[in-house]
């Protein structure tokens, strides 16, 4: 794959509404967003503003997908990432991802770490962040509100600058309590 982000602006508010629109996200809240239906905001920069930035993912000059990255104005940015439907299980949430941690840690000089969270029944995704050099660091039990009202866990994942640069995962002991 060779993925390319292209950043968002007020000139794709339209196209953001149509992908949205177009394609269902099981993994969160509003799975099957309609025009109408969409939060507000799109139209006035809720994608592209000081604290978040929107980016179309590219394969090849075709459109896959959008990331959002978001609280730009702190140490640690969190994502969100989207496929379109016909564009799941390739392979593309990892290439994406990694271009991600790229643009972040290349152009970003103060971001000491870049997370992410996804629900627990989230396979796909969370392999994803495995595969991109991310480590769980949290598992927030019923943290997640779900379209039918239930709560699912909210999992963590972040990659430090340092283990993205040196390509390695630094672990930690989650029992570092004496008895």
């Amino acid at each position: 794959m060779h993925i390319t982000l292209r950043a968002m602006g007020s000139g794709d508010a339209d196209a953001v509404v149509e992908f949205l629109a177009s394609n269902t996200f099981p993994f969160h809240v509003l799975a099957s967003p309609t025009p109408g239906g969409l939060p507000p905001g799109v139209e006035t920069g809720r994608f592209w503003n000081e604290e978040t930035q929107g980016y179309w993912i590219d394969d090849a000059g075709h459109c896959i997908g959008m990331a959002v990255l978001q609280d730009l104005r702190d140490d640690t940015p969190m994502f969100d990432l989207r496929l379109g439907d016909s564009h799941r299980g390739r392979g593309g949430g990892t290439a994406a991802l990694r271009a991600l941690c790229a643009l972040v840690f290349t152009s970003m000089p103060d971001v000491v770490r870049f997370e992410g969270q996804t629900r627990e029944d989230n396979i796909a995704m969370r392999r994803t962040f495995l595969r991109a050099g991310f480590l769980k660091e949290a598992h927030y039990r019923l943290g997640w509100p779900t379209a039918d009202g239930e709560r699912l866990a909210s999992v963590a994942y972040s990659i430090l600058r340092q283990d993205w640069e040196s390509n390695t995962v630094t672990p930690f002991d989650w029992n570092d309590l004496p008895d």
